[in-house]
């Protein structure tokens, strides 16, 4: 099985118009759920109980055997459904390829979520704002104010316009559903052994790192559509955004994550960053933009906005190329 350039576009084109349509359904039998679950098999078995074994080195090769056989086994059942579906029929195969790539990104997800954010802000209902940020994000959120509610939900929203969607569309474009599939799962990996903390700072050192080298490009893909989308979109501010990525987004950790977050923080005109607690120990991360107006329930819905307008651009781009090679 191997798509033309031409194929691909079709692909990644129908697979986002999917996503807008249909959203990210949490079947049990979701792709990225059973990644998740096989995650979870492999960490209780490979992660050493005797905590003789755990040296640095030790942690580290079989964080490193967790991210090899997790990725062979997601990408290679990929490419054995998909090529079997296109045995079958080649349509059955497009239409297999197009879904399996849908359900490695999460637009109408990331909206959603972040709605079921929005909304209990908006009507003054801070405890059920506090739950749903606690689905969205790994830090505190049981005491969290509106304004670092609103702050976690445009923080997300802003991080995964990379991860939940042009990273996937980028590999997609690539290597058809298997290579999206590789992403979505080192991704996985990333979000749950890829913490800097006692536990996974060496067994989830592989995983984190592989993370961050393939969304090298994609990140600054995304900061640039990001860029464009609030120059497109009434009451954002274009240029604050890329003075904020160019001034701020060195100073995040990540060297991906900080870009949209820059960008989106001087396009709504807000400061994101700050400190927050994960496990009741504080963590205090470097601010990004600048806070010309005070964080509030609305800028959730500019980020959704931004995100939208990314994945617009980006949609048009396919299209347009799909009538080019076509």
């Amino acid at each position: 099985m191997i798509y033309s350039f031409h194929e691909l576009l079709w692909l990644a084109a129908a697979a986002i118009v999917m996503d807008l349509l249909v959203g990210d359904p949490k079947w049990p039998t979701h792709p990225v759920i059973l990644v998740g679950r096989l995650v979870k098999w492999l960490e209780r078995r490979l992660m050493p109980q005797d905590r003789g074994l755990r040296s640095p080195m030790a942690l580290r090769l079989r964080g490193v055997l967790l991210t090899f056989l997790t990725v062979t086994a997601s990408t290679a059942t990929m490419w054995v459904i998909v090529s079997g579906a296109d045995a079958v029929h080649p349509w059955l195969g497009y239409a297999l390829s197009a879904w399996f790539i849908s359900t490695t990104i999460a637009v109408k997800g990331l909206k959603d979520a972040a709605m079921l954010v929005y909304v209990p802000l908006v009507q003054g209902d801070l405890d059920t704002a506090r739950q749903f940020a606690g689905y969205i994000v790994s830090r505190d959120t049981h005491d969290l104010t509106g304004k670092e509610a609103a702050r976690a939900a445009v923080e997300t929203v802003a991080e995964n316009t990379v991860d939940a969607f042009v990273s996937p569309i980028v590999f997609a474009l690539i290597g058809g559903a298997p290579l999206a599939m590789l992403y979505r799962t080192v991704n996985t990996l990333d979000s749950m052994v890829g913490y800097r903390n006692e536990k996974y700072i060496y067994f989830g050192w592989c995983s984190a790192r592989l993370d961050d080298v393939l969304n090298f490009i994609p990140a600054r893909l995304a900061g640039l559509l990001l860029v464009a989308a609030a120059w497109l979109t009434p009451g954002l501010r274009a240029r604050k955004g890329w003075r904020a990525w160019l001034r701020f987004a060195k100073l995040h950790p990540s060297p991906n994550s900080g870009i949209p977050e820059a960008v989106v923080a001087g396009a709504l005109g807000v400061e994101l960053g700050g400190e927050n607690r994960y496990f009741g120990v504080p963590s205090v991360r470097a601010s990004m933009g600048w806070p010309e107006r005070e964080l509030a329930p609305q800028h959730i819905q500019g980020a959704i906005r931004l995100l939208y307008g990314a994945c617009m651009l980006i949609l048009m781009g396919l299209v347009a190329a799909i009538l080019w090679t076509g």
